[in-house]
């Protein structure tokens, strides 16, 4: 296993990110005001970044990539001599912009860069004077989160940003000067906010005491509560869905991973094993794995509720003897 230093000593690693678009490749991103792109070898990483995107931005925003679009294709598998429906994770292909999202120099922006050429091409808000009443960002403070992603079959980008004030807009990049929608879920800072497999709904968090899970309605462009969610401590640093659309899981500041059905909301399970707060969840991309990480330097694999094996039979018959 090889390791090595991302970024400065004094400066730490704020996030990590990978996509299918990225190839055998990751993301880093520095307090430094960089990002970095890394091969991922053998031994492991590569001693040196195959290139650097030096954004100069210094806040508490974690870059997001392009979420990609998993579909669930269905069909009929023989176990235990019964038929059994079975559904299959798949995911969309269809090439889109290679970009990454991170909170812009003005604290209040979003800006997209495109990984490729390591050069900023698009901000949001676009055009806006820093001194009109009408600005759509400013009011709202500093940006806290971010989610890029490509609606099924749509070819562009939706970023998703949620602000200090507790609100969360919507964006189409094709039109960036004004945000399509936006919410304010939270009654302090929106922290975290995760979209879902098929990129019509997700679910956001705060430095309140709820969660709120809702869909998206990308023909009218709105967003629509689906459940509230009260906790019993207030703080959740990150989320994530698994690409399945049936669990989620949150990080929050009383160092417990709580566990929910996405579909329903209700809650699962509780997760004690991190001794301080914790920062961020993710799933992997089998749906077998959890992962947590702690400000206890720590990090946490959970295998739970794993998905049924898929079966490349789809119906058997048997022989019967006269």
């Amino acid at each position: 296993m090889r390791f090595c230093r991302a970024h400065g000593e004094s400066a730490g690693v704020y996030a990590v990110a990978t996509s299918p678009r990225l190839g055998n490749k990751i993301i880093s991103q520095g307090r430094d005001g960089s990002c970095k792109c890394w091969a991922i070898e053998e031994a492991g990483i590569s001693r040196k970044p195959l290139f650097t995107i030096r954004t100069s931005t210094y806040h508490f925003c974690k870059m997001s990539l392009v979420k990609p679009t998993y579909g669930i294709q269905s069909g009929l598998s023989f176990s235990t001599g019964h038929i059994e429906p079975q559904s299959t994770i798949t995911e969309n292909h269809e090439q889109g912009p290679n970009v990454m999202a991170i909170a812009g120099q003005e604290s209040s922006h979003v800006e997209l860069w495109d990984i490729a050429s390591a050069r900023k091409v698009l901000c949001l808000p676009e055009t806006c004077s820093a001194d009109m009443t009408e600005h759509p960002t400013k009011q709202r403070g500093i940006c806290m989160a971010v989610q890029a992603f490509s609606p099924c079959g749509g070819g562009y980008v939706n970023i998703l940003s949620s602000y200090e004030d507790g609100s969360t807009l919507l964006w189409d990049v094709r039109n960036p000067g004004l945000p399509v929608s936006s919410v304010k879920y939270h009654s302090e800072s929106a922290l975290s906010i995760a979209i879902d497999g098929l990129c019509n709904g997700g679910i956001s968090g705060g430095a309140d005491d709820k969660i709120v899970m809702f869909a998206l309605d990308h023909q009218k462009g709105e967003f629509i509560v689906r459940k509230e969610i009260k906790l019993e401590r207030p703080g959740i640093a990150g989320i994530a869905i698994r690409s399945d659309n049936k669990i989620a899981a949150t990080a929050g500041w009383d160092h417990r991973i709580r566990v929910y059905n996405y579909c329903k909301g209700n809650a699962l399970a509780v997760l004690k094993y991190h001794s301080a707060s914790c920062n961020a969840v993710t799933f992997s991309s089998d749906c077998k794995l959890l992962a947590s990480c702690s400000a206890d330097t720590t990090v946490a694999l959970w295998e739970l509720y794993p998905p049924k094996p898929s079966s490349e039979v789809a119906i058997r018959t048997r022989e019967v003897s006269n």
